[in-house]
């Protein structure tokens, strides 16, 4: 299957108010075989949506009238399209902010537009995977193999033996591969949302996790870390 039959009538909304980026996205994903309409901002995109629902959006957090993350808020009140935001460098709180509202990854402005398909792609995988949870009895990723039922964990065919929790997190870890997961979020999802403050947990329990999942030779592969954000799950190749 060629690139542009894999990505027909797919549609991307980029939302940004320089034109620049506007363009130049629309041209770049437009000649990948996406089908694309910009907006300036918020409420505009919001006005777009409603005669035009696209699969995945892409916006700049900074915009005036209605910035990325009030657009995110809105967004998920009424869709589960994915949501890619543009960042600047540096602005870890609004990003974080706008993971927290819905987002479900970032890029950093400026971008390498490899970079951003690569992760369009992804969104656009992660939704077509969306299957109802009650028929799943497991979940297999990359190198992973997780059997909900008798919850034994297989990685890269090696039996893993995990606590409750550990269990846990790496079930939601899971099923969200690619997609970066701030701590308030994984704390909300794991732990519950009386403990979306104490980081600690969070830390000592990704630690343990590493040294059960990571190659021996201590090197980082499945659970990486997004400073000062969050982590993000990569399973390794599809078998």
């Amino acid at each position: 299957m060629s690139g542009s039959d894999e990505v027909k009538a797919r549609k991307i909304l980029v939302v940004d108010d320089e034109p620049q980026i506007t363009r130049v996205l629309r041209t770049s994903l437009g000649a990948q075989g996406y089908l694309v309409r910009t907006a300036g901002d918020g409420d505009e995109a919001l006005e777009v949506m409603r005669s035009w629902p696209p699969d995945l959006v892409i916006t700049d957090l900074a915009m005036p009238n209605m910035d990325g993350i009030e657009l995110c808020r809105r967004i998920r009140t009424r869709s589960a399209v994915p949501i890619i935001v543009l960042s600047v460098r540096g602005e870890e709180k609004p990003k974080v902010e706008a993971l927290d509202a819905g987002a479900d990854d970032y890029v950093t402005k400026p971008f390498n537009m490899n970079e951003l398909t690569a992760r369009v792609r992804a969104g656009l995988r992660r939704a077509g995977q969306n299957v109802a949870e009650e028929n799943v009895t497991a979940i297999e990723a990359g190198d992973f193999r997780i059997d909900l039922l008798t919850r034994v964990v297989t990685v890269a065919g090696r039996e893993v033996k995990l606590t409750p929790k550990e269990f846990d997190l790496l079930c939601h870890l899971a099923r969200n591969p690619g997609r970066v997961l701030t701590h308030h979020a994984l704390l909300g999802a794991v732990w519950g949302g009386n403990n979306t403050q104490q980081a600690e947990y969070l830390h000592v329990f990704m630690n343990h996790l590493r040294k059960k999942l990571e190659p021996e030779d201590g090197s980082v592969r499945y659970i990486l870390t997004e400073k000062w954000v969050g982590y993000r799950f990569n399973p390794g190749e599809e078998h």
